[in-house]
């Protein structure tokens, strides 16, 4: 194989040396298809990571400026060598600082409370028929609506604030490709000043999502 086409492979993918020299073989020297078999792998090799065990990790925190919002956040790694390591640290980092500013409700899909789904979805059917939609299509566009709920409320449905292209979920998958082990985001408490109080609305999340975003 061409060496010039593995060194291109490799500055573009960051994939190590054979792997390039593999993914080059089996598309014929298509740098694009190679690009592809080795986020095809790298996909593979996540999924298999996030079965295992992650025991380990750390607490980290964000306060916003002011302290109107604080944010605790459990990340799992699989290891306290990885949990000490600064790129992990930055990424847990970085998701406390989205949960500050997106405010989502519970981790994932699953941790929404069925009855809770339940009631939105009455009100999004009955929002529909409201609407006059035809009777065979409410159904659909229930569920298209339900999926944009579980992003307002759901952390890992949620598009990162700091690039709205990925999702929590994706950062996650990059994370554990990046340090090979399974990456967990367990658990998070969001605390705004001054929260069930009567007093003056501010939209704090809105006033963190545009300061990460300048």
């Amino acid at each position: 194989m061409d060496a010039k086409l593995v060194k291109e492979l490799r500055a573009k993918s960051g994939a190590g040396m054979m792997d390039c020299k593999k993914a080059l073989v089996e598309t014929d020297g298509n740098i694009e298809d190679a690009m592809v078999f080795l986020r095809e792998k790298g996909l593979a090799a996540t999924n298999k990571k996030a079965g295992r065990v992650a025991a380990e990790g750390i607490v980290e925190s964000y306060i916003h400026m002011g302290g109107k919002i604080g944010v605790l956040v459990e990340v799992n790694c699989e290891t306290d060598f990885v949990a000490k390591n600064e790129g992990f640290r930055n990424f847990v980092k970085d998701v406390a600082m989205h949960i500050a500013a997106a405010n989502p409700l519970y981790v994932n899909k699953e941790e929404v409370p069925m009855e809770e789904l339940e009631k939105e979805k009455e009100i999004l059917r009955a929002q529909a028929l409201n609407e006059g939609k035809p009777e065979k299509i409410i159904d659909k566009m229930v569920e298209g609506r339900v999926s944009k709920y579980y992003k307002e409320i759901c952390l890992m449905e949620q598009p990162f604030v700091k690039n709205p292209d990925l999702t929590i979920e994706d950062l996650v998958k990059e994370q554990i490709m990046t340090i090979g082990e399974n990456v967990k985001i367990r658990r998070f408490a969001r605390f705004q000043m001054g929260e069930g109080l009567e007093k003056k609305e501010e939209n704090f999340a809105e006033e963190v999502a545009k300061q990460l975003n300048a």
